[in-house]
């Protein structure tokens, strides 16, 4: 059986049983501030199961992609070395929000596994909750085993505790009991030797959990007691990789039909067999699982970054290169190779795969050619390291000081070493990363208190764009203390005005009025879990009172036109560009908007020029706002409205139409482009590869900008002596200033000539060396060039340069290469340690590198330390 089928069947079978299937959501999640991404298939139902929305359906069924990198959930370190864990992987689910219960969500799961996939029912083995004796005093979840019972012998039933059979969402919310089903995919002889109940959440490669049922039915408060829901719930979870290895009768995941593709695609380009070695085979299980997870997630609208879910994405694609680098000999970039191999095999089910499959691979081919060049560089590095050392064990510092600065892997330092015949400091390393992950710990600590509920209405009206105040009434509050916000209260309304950050748009601001006159400031406003969270930093005195919600028309109405203008430009893009180019992103504020696109070439003036007039005829043209906000999804794009992947679109939509640009959107908008006034483009560059990105202003801020450029303008005519043309008077300056550099330049010269024969004379021998530290009346490329002019010159040259300029201190360092090489001497490493005695740091390559400090007084204790340097 296929794995298109494997699939294929789950959802007809669910579809018979009345539930609804619905797509997958995307793995990178925006709207839930707990969550980077999709780490289950039940995240995009947090809503119903916590009594926040009522589902639609109340029965559903979906594959949901997922990845599990990060947080509670964190299977990165395991993945390739074993057979079955994943970073991204599919979960075929079935929910039940508060209809049926455990009895059918059981009959069901024996019935699809047993009957339609055909699955040996000897080799199967289900868990059920023990019950606990700590604070929950949990009971045996009796229920589900007697339903079991009815089903499969009962030495085939193993009681779990808490760690393995009571699932929960975090440390709050919604949790339950639940039941596991397990498959033995042993020989028949492996069978009889040692009984498969006995290998249950061993974590052996060919016993494994293959359906996880929770019955949700608890909520998990702040203070760790447990409460009752109010209705019971199901939430299924199948892995679909180890069903596939099931059904096909296969002993890995990676033998499945889902990965022997990037297998096979792998073996071609890197020239190595699968299943020969079992380090070539790690490596190439890492690399067929990563470019998985990194593809999905640049096709879900998430780059690699530096921070944040991007770090993370970042991270895998880096894993995934080091393993090629370091097992299978890849010293150019392949891994964006497999894009296409990818997109043939799963583009079918995920059709993102081939709409944004360029994208991906330019994405991965750039973060690949960057990667590649920072493990050189730290190849060089940690050799000056080696040769530095006076041990044969490197001090874990140095280590970490390559993986934090540089990114250098461990692993990859260790293993380095060790065929050197060194040993590393792995306590000293481990010391030091673990002050980093605390002091970034510590900066991001949450703590909540449980809601304060102070009505059962859970409802909750947004009004916000139709008015821009209302009376409400707290339905509920919390406080919510964290390092970087301090304390801060989260209070939910039967009704708001104020817009919840979403759409890359920022939440509204403004402040509630209390009966007797006092004022409660909304410094933001977020979305949670599908409720309105207004964020204050004091709490109302009477909370039962009727408030007055009012925002900040201000700020409301400047980041309606920039919303409404990122809409036009996306439109004129298109026009200008053509129809390739696709949001990847945005953000409105009430100051600026930052637009996203794909696009492969940096854009010319003329372009811009034109981009710009399109928009701002559209404002010239008074186009009025066309808002339908329940518009069928299907009947929406049947319209010609813009949808943007990455983003989970209900049965229902809201579009938002100005003239001919259409578009799927829950922000805030102008009644009329004319209100915008202007639209003014300040930047565009690039982003990532094929991704370019446009700053741009609206409404006041365009003033502002005309405002500022015209006093500069009537500044610089001042300047110039009130001259008739100014422009022709800078190209005068500037003319004239060329060529009076060009005659400091040759004076320069001449000194640094006249300089360098001086200190050439000046040159001691020390230890073999050629040994020079001195302090010179010249600037920083003045010094760079004298120094490289006598490297030139002179063998074995280590020559330190100080200099004092504008009252700062500059040391440069220039190592000849061959004593890099032979002595382990590092420019960069001596000019970070010197620059402590100026009070400053910097750094560069082993052979020249540079210091900058606020201390001159220090340069003459540096270049003393220098000399001792070089005679140790």
């Amino acid at each position: 059986m296929t794995s298109q089928e494997v699939r294929t069947r789950f959802l007809d079978f669910f579809k018979g049983k009345q539930h609804k299937i619905v797509s997958s959501a995307p793995m990178v999640i925006k709207d839930d501030p707990t969550l980077m991404f999709t780490n289950a298939g039940m995240n995009q139902f947090k809503e119903f199961f916590l009594g926040n929305s009522v589902s639609s359906s109340k029965r559903v069924a979906d594959t949901q992609k997922c990845l599990r990198v990060s947080g509670k959930h964190n299977d990165l370190d395991e993945v390739g070395k074993d057979t079955y864990h994943h970073t991204m992987f599919e979960m075929l689910g079935n929910w039940s929000f508060g209809d049926y219960f455990k009895k059918e969500a059981i009959q069901w799961a024996w019935e699809l596994l047993t009957d339609v996939y055909k699955i040996d029912k000897d080799s199967l083995y289900v868990s059920v909750f023990e019950g606990s004796d700590d604070a929950d005093n949990l009971e045996m979840d009796q229920e589900a085993f007697d339903l079991w019972k009815a089903i499969v012998p009962e030495d085939r039933i193993i009681m779990g505790d808490k760690k393995d059979n009571f699932w929960e969402m975090g440390d709050q919310g919604p949790c339950g009991p639940c039941s596991e089903i397990h498959v033995d995919i042993r020989s028949k002889e492996e069978k009889t030797k040692v009984p498969g109940a006995s290998l249950v959440n061993q974590d052996h490669p060919q016993v494994v959990e293959i359906w996880n049922l929770v019955f949700m039915q608890y909520n998990r408060k702040a203070n760790g007691s447990l409460e009752n829901l109010p209705e019971k719930h199901v939430d299924t979870g199948m892995g679909f990789e180890r069903l596939c290895m099931v059904l096909q009768g296969v002993q890995s995941n990676y033998d499945t039909d889902i990965f022997m593709p990037l297998i096979r695609e792998i073996e071609v380009i890197t020239g190595h067999k699968y299943g020969n070695s079992e380090e070539v085979d790690i490596a190439i299980r890492v690399v067929a699982d990563h470019v998985r997870a990194v593809a999905f997630a640049i096709a879900d609208g998430q780059l690699p970054s530096n921070s944040g879910a991007g770090y993370v994405i970042r991270r895998i694609l880096r894993r995934a290169i080091r393993y090629g680098f370091t097992f299978l000999g890849t010293k150019k970039p392949f891994i964006y190779r497999l894009v296409k191999v990818l997109s043939s095999t799963m583009g079918n089910a995920f059709p993102e795969l081939k709409t944004q499959y360029q994208l991906i691979e330019n994405v991965i081919k750039e973060e690949e050619n960057s990667f590649l060049s920072t493990l050189e560089q730290g190849l060089v590095l940690l050799e000056s390291v080696v040769k530095t050392s006076k041990t044969k064990t490197i001090d874990g510092r140095k280590a970490f000081e390559l993986y934090d600065t540089f990114g250098f892997p461990i692993d990859l330092t260790a293993l380095i070493l060790e065929e050197k015949g060194y040993g590393l400091d792995m306590e000293g390393f481990e010391k030091a990363l673990q002050v980093q992950k605390d002091r970034s710990r510590s900066a991001s600590e949450v703590s909540k208190e449980d809601w304060t509920v102070l009505s059962d209405d859970s409802t909750q009206e947004f009004v916000g764009y139709d008015a821009l105040e209302a009376d409400v009434k707290l339905v509920k509050y919390r406080k919510v203390s964290s390092k970087k916000e301090g304390d801060q209260y989260q209070l939910v309304f039967n009704l708001t005005p104020f817009y919840a950050e979403g759409g890359g748009q920022v939440g509204d601001k403004g402040y509630l009025k209390a009966p007797n006159g006092d004022v409660v400031y909304v410094v933001d406003t977020k979305r949670e879990n599908n409720e309105i969270v207004h964020f204050s930093e004091n709490l109302p005195k009477d909370v039962s009172g009727t408030f007055k919600a009012v925002v900040d028309k201000k700020q409301r109405w400047r980041t309606a036109s920039n919303h409404t203008a990122t809409h036009l430009l996306h439109q004129a893009l298109r026009e200008v560009l053509g129809d390739h180019v696709e949001q990847k992103g945005s953000a409105v504020h009430s100051k600026y908007l930052r637009f996203d696109f794909s696009h492969f070439s940096k854009m010319t003036v003329e372009e811009l020029r034109q981009v710009e007039n399109f928009v701002n005829a559209r404002i010239e043209g008074q186009l009025p706002l066309e808002e339908n906000r329940n518009m069928p999804l299907k009947e929406a794009l049947g319209q010609g409205a813009m949808a943007l992947f990455g983003e989970k679109y209900g049965d229902t939509v809201r579009t938002v139409r100005f003239g001919q640009s259409i578009e799927l959107c829950g922000g805030t908008h102008v009644k009329n482009t004319a209100d915008i006034w202007h639209f003014k483009i300040v930047s565009e560059g690039a982003v990532a590869a094929g991704i370019r990105r446009i700053e741009a202003i609206t409404s006041d801020a365009v003033k502002e900008f005309y405002f500022n450029n015209n006093r500069m303008l009537f500044e610089i005519k001042d300047l110039l002596n009130n001259a008739q043309d100014p422009v022709k008077a800078v190209e005068g300056l500037r003319d004239e200033n060329a060529a009076l550099r060009k005659q400091v330049e040759q004076l320069l010269k001449d000194k640094a000539k006249g300089l360098k024969n001086e200190l050439m004379g000046e040159m001691e021998e020390l230890n073999g060396i050629q040994f020079l530290a001195k302090k010179v009346d010249l600037d920083a490329a003045g010094i760079k060039d004298l120094a490289f002019e006598m490297g030139g010159q002179i063998s074995n040259l280590f020559l330190l340069l100080g200099a004092e300029k504008d009252e700062k201190a500059i040391l440069s360092c220039y190592i000849s290469k061959d004593l890099v090489s032979n002595k382990g001497l590092n420019a960069g490493q001596i000019v970070r340690e010197l620059g402590k005695f100026i009070q400053g740091g910097g750094g560069g390559q082993p052979f020249f590198a540079t210091a900058g400090g606020k201390n001159p007084k220090g340069i003459e204790d540096a270049l003393k330390q220098a000399r001792e340097i070089v005679v140790s």
